[in-house]
């Protein structure tokens, strides 16, 4: 039987949010690494295992205010070192837990991935802030992103080592503490969507 990481189970773990369990997927890899063969079609990386979406987003965690944020350190487009960074980090979150991993990290993305955000609508030449719901996929999306740039913002030319931020983020999210950035992001775009029905 395949194990992630040829190391843990992930068989057990349920999705117990409905509206993510088509877009986490479980199917175990040894080496999660597809090497973008997938990349041109559309929707196709919700049937990629959800550590190696995590894993290509922390090569690239994306922008911030408009700008590539970050652009050099654990972030140059290595696969092998954001491999080794979230592996070890799984064997921290192993260790301090003593869960199965896998697990703790698919709960951390239920719990951070926020059902609301506020869009901009424009009616008769002024602008109303709108809440609308998140689609599932862009839930996923949102979290992952929103993980990656808080690991980043406590590691990146910091003394905490990726490995130490990857493993207190998701532990974070998991136990619902707001030290997350992804669960503190979260509780905002909710609150601002709750101000503005």
């Amino acid at each position: 039987m395949i194990k992630a990481f040829n190391r843990w189970d992930t068989a057990g773990i349920k999705v117990e949010d409905v509206g993510l369990r088509d877009y986490i997927t479980l199917e175990p890899r040894i080496v999660p690494k597809t090497g973008a063969r997938y990349a041109g079609s559309r929707f196709y990386k919700s049937k990629i295992f959800i550590v190696e979406r995590f894993i290509n987003k922390l090569m690239v965690p994306g922008h911030k205010g408009k700008k590539h944020k970050y652009s050099s350190g654990n972030n140059t487009g290595k696969a092998q070192s954001a491999y080794e960074i979230v592996e070890e980090a799984l064997k921290l979150i192993e260790k301090r837990t003593n869960k199965n991993p896998i697990e703790v990290f698919v709960k951390s993305i239920e719990n951070a991935a926020p059902r609301e955000e506020v869009i901009t609508v424009e009616y008769g030449g002024a602008r109303y802030p709108k809440a609308v719901e998140v689609s599932p996929q862009r839930r996923v999306d949102m979290v992952i992103k929103n993980m990656v740039q808080g690991i980043y913002a406590k590691s990146f030319n910091r003394k905490k080592s990726a490995v130490e931020a990857v493993t207190e983020e998701i532990i974070a999210a998991y136990n619902l503490s707001q030290s997350s950035n992804a669960i503190s992001k979260k509780l905002d775009l909710e609150r601002q969507s709750d101000a503005s029905r």
